[in-house]
């Protein structure tokens, strides 16, 4: 993917920094755009398609310039990987495909179901109605594995996806920013104190072989915090004790592939009762998601990714990723039970080091979780979904609580939220 040019703005304009291209820093930037455009009603959260298509009056002259810094080679963070089987005189080539990153998102607030609404009329967005099983894998004193039914999701407590892959939603968010600059393969450099204007309140950034990345009225990371206390360690940041506090736990992921003319696991082949996706217990393995059966995924080849327990994940960090994959393969065989004209022909092991939230209460009410972390001296804000409580959603709710830190401090009428 090229970089997104963003449309020529007046040098008043602030500038602002986002460091990390996930869905955080993609909400971030959205929501800036919308509060800063001042012919529509200073709410972050209204979705007004046609403003990204009105036209331009010097009272927008302070919509901010946006530049999103992100160190990979695209958006979004929901990481999709895919192979292709080869097209032969008699078919069209077709896909495997996996999820390892999020697999579904869920929206419980009105904000940001308000926020999702107009990608769900596309289909973009659809909602997910997974028949859900338990497992209990076959061992020394079983022959097969014990399949329960467990809950059936559906459409009043939704599980969302993207669609055809989950990387598409965070490169349409990305598409639809007009006054944002993504510049990918960049890694920003550990910020430092020297490199802060204090009467002006600006801050130049550096890339990591020392290169600036020019002056910045605000800074906003959005990295996962592990990074996030790297790049503020030395900078003098207010808070920096306060980044540590939320542990964040590794997740490995499993992704397995078959061919069509292969027979199916017999858990699958012989599914009694059917079933999309699988809580697993007594094994390593958290979750099963089937690929091939979700909405609009129709077409894939049979594709199967499994998610790891976070706190085996956790306990095997850095281990070879070779063993550990071999460890996890055993693990779905006891799970889904195949043969040897029913094993996977496609096998591959991912690990994120950063995937789980683990907060220090039980409580998941949104007054227990850290919230966005500001330093107005510095006009710095450390954010991310894992200011909350490590999904999707609280990605955005953190993106929304940074705006309106902002915009107030901007001296811009208070944002309220509403419809």
């Amino acid at each position: 993917m090229s970089n997104y040019a963003s449309r020529p703005a007046d040098t008043t304009s602030p500038k602002i920094a986002i460091i990390g291209g996930g869905l955080t820093g993609l909400f971030t930037a959205t929501l800036l755009e919308r509060a800063f455009k001042q012919d529509q009603p200073q709410n972050p959260t209204a979705n007004y398609r046609a403003n990204y298509r009105a036209k331009e009056s010097p009272a927008t002259s302070r919509i901010p310039q946006i530049t999103i810094f992100e160190k990979s080679r695209s958006v979004g963070r929901l990481a999709t990987r895919y192979r292709t089987k080869s097209q032969t005189a008699t078919s069209s080539p077709q896909n495997w495909q996996w999820a390892f990153g999020a697999q579904f998102f869920t929206a419980k607030t009105a904000g940001f179901q308000q926020f999702i609404a107009p990608w769900l009329e596309t289909g973009l967005l659809q909602p997910w109605c997974a028949q859900v099983v338990s497992v209990t894998p076959l061992n020394d004193e079983t022959q097969s594995p014990d399949i329960q039914n467990k809950e059936q999701w559906n459409t009043t407590q939704a599980r969302y996806i993207s669609t055809p892959k989950m990387t598409s939603w965070g490169r349409v968010l990305a598409d639809e920013l007009v006054h944002t600059t993504i510049k990918f393969q960049t890694r920003v450099a550990p910020l430092n104190q020297d490199a802060h204007d204090r009467v002006n309140k600006k801050t130049e950034l550096f890339d990591d072989s020392g290169a600036s990345l020019g002056w910045f009225d605000w800074v906003i990371c959005t990295v996962p915090n592990g990074q996030a206390a790297e790049l503020m360690a030395n900078s003098g940041f207010g808070l920096q004790t306060k980044i540590s506090k939320p542990k964040m736990l590794a997740c490995y992921t499993l992704m397995l592939g078959w061919d069509h003319e292969q027979p199916l696991p017999q858990t699958i082949s012989h599914q009694t009762p059917n079933w999309d996706v699988a809580y697993v217990s007594d094994s390593p393995l958290d979750r099963i998601f089937i690929e091939h059966q979700k909405p609009a995924h129709n077409k894939l080849l049979p594709s199967m990714t499994i998610h790891a327990r976070n706190d085996w994940s956790e306990a095997h960090v850095d281990d070879d990723i070779e063993a550990v994959k071999a460890h996890l393969l055993q693990a779905a065989q006891q799970a889904l039970n195949w043969s040897a004209d029913s094993a996977p022909t496609q096998i591959d092991c991912h690990r994120w080091r950063y995937a789980a939230t683990m907060l220090e209460t039980d409580s998941r009410d949104n007054d227990e979780v850290l919230g966005i972390l500001l330093d107005q001296e510095h006009h710095w804000v450390v954010s991310g979904d894992w200011c909350g409580q490590g999904n999707i959603e609280s990605g955005y709710q953190m993106a929304q609580k940074t705006v309106e830190a902002m915009v107030s401090t901007m001296t811009m009428l208070p944002v309220k939220e509403g419809r």
